[in-house]
């Protein structure tokens, strides 16, 4: 069975650090300790997002898992 792969992201409504799974960037997520919904997103691409670079959420969310099976 293969495992999943998590990457961290803080909430934005209490500042707590989440282990969020890989499959749910680009979707809304809950918090498990304040209930904040919030969507899923790599710091990395949120933040080329901004500047307008544009690497496809998809595109982004491939190179995460391409990294944790190299470190698998």
């Amino acid at each position: 069975m293969p495992r999943s792969a998590y990457y961290y992201q803080d909430c934005p409504r209490c500042g707590r650090t989440l282990q969020v799974r890989a499959e749910y960037l680009g979707r809304s997520v809950v918090c498990r300790h304040c209930r904040g919904d919030f969507e899923a997103s790599d710091p990395a691409s949120v933040a080329e997002k901004m500047s307008d670079s544009g690497v496809p959420l998809l595109q982004r969310a491939d190179e995460l898992l391409e990294s944790v099976k190299v470190r698998v």
